[in-house]
């Protein structure tokens, strides 16, 4: 099964499309092939797989983790559809500060690799939608940053105006916040 790759707006971060086998009795595809992922140049090893439900109108993130455990994330979604949201965190980018959006769901199997430096998001869009990714490194509580979903200097454009969101993503820090503090720079 063929397996294509398209490049984001946003150097590094890939939108991936498995190939797939459809008959009378549904379809198949592979989500993860190491030794067809590392022909395209993707040779991440993944130590943990999440998968997460939202209800329509919940909004999870941006988050991140740091450089004391930094994270690829391989997401897609699997029940539904999802607005999902990348941004560069990488201070010394020429795409800092800058967004990309993709439609996942689970009609068109995409996938996104959301790499090293980058702040994730998604807006469920369906009534529920379900997420599953693959982690290269394991959740690090210590490690976790989360910069606010409608920062005006990221200036994301959400389909809503005012999401359902966890008091941690309420909470969120500014990208002027983010870029004042080395601490939190995901450089690599």
């Amino acid at each position: 099964m063929q397996l294509t790759i398209r490049e984001t707006a946003l150097p590094g971060a890939l939108i991936i499309e498995p190939g797939r086998f459809r008959d009378e009795r549904g379809f198949f595809l592979e989500t993860w092939n190491r030794r067809d992922f590392a022909t395209h140049g993707i040779a991440t090893d993944f130590v943990q797989d999440n998968h997460s439900r939202s209800g329509k109108g919940v909004l999870r993130g941006f988050h991140y983790q740091d450089m004391t455990a930094p994270m690829v994330k391989l997401v897609r979604c699997t029940y539904g559809s999802v607005l999902d949201v990348i941004v560069d965190l990488r201070v010394a980018s020429s795409t800092f500060g800058r967004w990309d959006a993709i439609e996942l769901t689970a009609e068109n199997m995409l996938q996104l690799l959301v790499p090293i430096g980058f702040g994730h998001a998604f807006l469920t869009l369906s009534d529920a939608a379900e997420i599953q990714y693959k982690c290269s490194a394991y959740y690090t509580p210590s490690a976790e940053g989360v910069v606010a979903w409608n920062d005006p200097d990221i200036g994301v454009d959400w389909p809503v105006s005012d999401p359902i969101l966890s008091q941690r993503d309420r909470n969120g820090m500014s990208l002027k916040q983010y870029l004042a503090n080395p601490a939190f720079h995901m450089e690599r």
